[in-house]
């Protein structure tokens, strides 16, 4: 219980309705418990009146008396029934506040950990694979609200119904009851060597199921790659591996589980045998009627069920346990990146690296980054070359503090990084990060996602600022059409601009391209820079490339290679050094040279 331990906030949160449930529960089972007590009533009348009623055979007492033995089990017929539809009524309530409760706290906790989620820096998820960490807020919470709800309601219907029910038993006979519970204790030992080997295979279970979830989102996300090479068999042979292990690992539980029916079935069958032998021994000696036989025999069938779910209960439990562990790891992982302060505010963009250094989290041996200097004037457009893995993008996610730097010191306006409000940074800060990912939407929507409230003329201007108006419009429905997952239905060049749209809507005060111009022609390329140089003029911009762009005149171009800055200036300046700069101009004018003699 020690991991179940952190749901107990919210049984503060709904404590009225935990309240409420317990006493309907109580309810119920005590107007249950009166139903045996009223049969042994009957029962009893009807033994200690057939004697009577035969020795008035053949007189007209015995049709009287007749009548009466029949309206009094009528009586008590009906009152039976009623205590039924009461204790229907009250096991209706207790569904109503418990089970409720229980989805309650399901809604609560799959929002927390989305949040957690959400709250989550990225080196959390270069850790973690897509798929185990759906598998957490969908299989594992399920998991819980089966505690939470079913588990717990039947636990606590075990608990007071046990009571009541042993009560009135030691009530009538403590001999009696003793031999009627006899094996109770056996199946309590039993229940204890039993659930640690379902907690065992439970976490067996939920870890191979998230890794059947992570598996199939790749091949899922990846599935033209997988048709492209001509791994479909490959694929499936793996998946099906994968899912052989977890059927192994499903049917060990299954057959630990299948062992507790059977047992409480013996078990409790035991218990009714020795009721019925014992409690004819004690009629015999006149220590109790045979109405209290047929009582407690009904007191064992109404323990049959809440005695027989221990071990459902249990395993529940086990399995909440295991899920809710999972659960804990993600609660309890803190991010490092964190929010200091709350102050809104407008950004000049004026940036200074200061001995700035980076290393992944992942235990890479060379840094990402190696003591940068730079600074950057408000107003200033900033391109930023190198070749692959030479820390171009990393410098992108460290000035929107997706990373914190490993030494060193990133200065915005004159204050440190860490010290600005995050959110603030980041709604001021027009990002288009490599992949451009796009949501299974609208492309309307996904213009809008940088700034939700923007009215058609927005989206529609920042699509045209983009070079992506008339792509859009060309398409039947639009802007309402729809793009598919990640984007599928479009172009490179198209997702890259729809991309860019999104961070251009927002007007931002800083504005970070990273290689989003990769696959768009030159024509187009021309368009979005252009509106860079105009509509953006005042605004500080920080392009990365592979290429050398010649549509939009750079206040400075950095070259990194290696993480480390190797040559800067402007383009006359360094197209007159030897370097990585002058060569790969170079090459780009041979190569538009072919191009026009094409």
């Amino acid at each position: 219980m020690k991991e179940l331990a952190y749901l107990n906030k919210y049984f503060i949160k709904y404590k009225w309705r935990l309240i409420l449930g317990i006493l309907f529960v109580s309810l119920s089972n005590y107007f249950g418990v009166l139903q045996p007590q009223m049969i042994r009533e009957g029962l009893d009348l009807v033994v200690q009146n057939i004697e009577l009623y035969q020795l008035t055979a053949g007189f007209e007492l015995q049709a009287v008396l007749f009548s009466i033995l029949g309206q009094t089990l009528l009586f008590f017929g009906c009152l039976v029934l009623l205590l039924a539809v009461v204790m229907g009524l009250f096991m209706y309530l207790m569904r109503q506040t418990i089970v409720v409760m229980s989805r309650l706290i399901e809604y609560d906790l799959r929002k927390e950990v989305f949040a957690k989620y959400e709250l989550l820096d990225q080196s959390f998820y270069k850790r973690q694979k897509t798929g185990d960490l759906m598998a957490r807020i969908t299989e594992d919470i399920s998991k819980v609200r089966m505690y939470l709800g079913p588990g717990l309601l039947y636990g606590i219907n075990l608990l007071t119904l046990f009571v009541m029910v042993v009560t009135a038993m030691l009530s009538v006979s403590p001999h009696l009851t003793l031999y009627s519970l006899l094996p109770l204790p056996f199946l309590s030992i039993s229940i204890y060597y039993v659930s640690r080997l379902i907690n065992h295979h439970s976490s067996l279970i939920q870890k191979q199921l998230g890794k059947l979830n992570a598996l199939a989102q790749e091949v899922y996300s990846g599935i033209r790659v997988v048709k492209s090479y001509v791994q479909e068999s490959a694929m499936s042979r793996y998946f099906a591996q994968e899912s052989e292990a977890y059927k192994a690992k499903s049917l060990r539980l299954a057959r630990v589980d299948a062992l507790f029916h059977p047992l409480m079935v013996v078990l409790i069958g035991f218990s009714t045998v020795l009721t019925v032998w014992i409690g004819g021994i004690e009629v015999s000696k006149g220590a109790i009627t045979p109405g209290n036989i047929a009582e407690f025999v009904i007191y064992v069938s109404k323990l049959t069920w809440p005695v027989t779910a221990l071990g459902w209960i249990t395993s529940i439990i086990q399995q909440a346990a295991a899920s809710q562990q999972r659960i804990n790891e993600v609660l309890h992982t803190p991010p490092r990146i964190t929010n200091p302060i709350i102050h809104p505010r407008p950004l000049r963009g004026h940036i200074r690296f200061e001995h700035l250094s980076f290393a992944y989290p992942d235990g890479s041996t060379r840094p990402a980054l190696s003591h940068i200097s730079l600074e950057i004037l408000p107003g200033q457009k900033i391109a930023i070359l190198g070749k692959t893995g030479s820390g171009k993008t990393t410098l992108a996610d460290l000035l929107v503090r997706l990373y914190d730097p490993t030494e060193g010191t990133i200065w915005l306006d004159g204050k440190d990084l860490k010290q600005h409000d995050l959110y603030n940074l980041r709604c001021r800060t027009g990002y288009v990060p490599q992949d451009g990912f796009l949501f299974s939407d609208t492309i309307q929507n996904n213009i809008a996602f940088g700034k939700p409230d923007a009215t058609e003329e927005e989206i529609i201007a920042a699509a045209k600022n983009a070079a992506i108006y008339e792509d859009i419009m060309q398409f039947p429905k639009g802007f309402d059409s729809l793009i598919g997952e990640r984007g599928v239905t479009l172009s490179g060049g198209q997702k890259q601009r729809i991309a860019i749209a999104r961070a251009l809507i927002k007007q931002p005060d800083l504005l970070i391209l990273d290689d989003s111009l990769s696959a768009v022609d030159t024509r187009t390329e021309h368009k979005i820079l252009s509106h860079l140089d105009s509509a953006l003029a005042d605004k500080t911009a920080i392009i990365i490339t592979h290429r050398i762009f010649t549509s939009l005149e750079f206040d400075k171009i950095i070259v990194l290679d290696q993480g480390r800055i190797v040559q800067q200036g402007t383009h006359h300046e360094l197209v007159q050094q030897e370097g990585y700069y002058a060569r790969l101009w170079a090459r780009q004018q041979r190569e538009a040279q072919v191009k026009l003699e094409e």
